[in-house]
């Protein structure tokens, strides 16, 4: 539920950088090439399947979904600033690194932004 008209820009920066992750996620599995001798479909299970329960919350802007959905991108946002280090700055690991700390951001600023309102009762 969406209480600020500035919601609305919230989420679907949200959304945008939500997709724009699970995508990352995705293409670094094929490029540059598959790791040998591991399961192409467990791979894409365990990158994937943390991320996808929050799917609906993500698109709806609730705030309950944001917040456990920032604390899951938190372990993607360290894997990623990890592996961006040990690969000495390649590409997917920092698009992945600034994917993470622009959605774990946007995702706070949303639950500022979309703070349910007062019922005038209180100061």
């Amino acid at each position: 539920m969406l209480n600020n008209p500035k919601a609305r820009i919230t989420v679907r920066a949200t959304i945008a950088l939500y997709i724009g992750v699970l995508a990352t996620l995705l293409i670094t599995t094929f490029y540059p090439a598959p790791v040998e001798g591991v399961s192409i479909p467990l791979m894409l299970a365990v990158k994937l399947v943390p991320l996808l329960p929050f799917a609906v919350t993500v698109f709806r802007g609730h705030n309950r979904g944001y917040i456990w959905m920032s604390f899951v991108v938190i372990f993607y946002f360290t894997q990623a600033v990890v592996s961006a280090w040990l690969s000495e700055g390649a590409p997917g690991p920092v698009i992945l690194t600034v994917l993470t700390f622009l959605l774990f951001t946007v995702a706070m600023i949303h639950l500022k932004v979309n703070r349910p309102v007062a019922d005038g009762n209180t100061p």
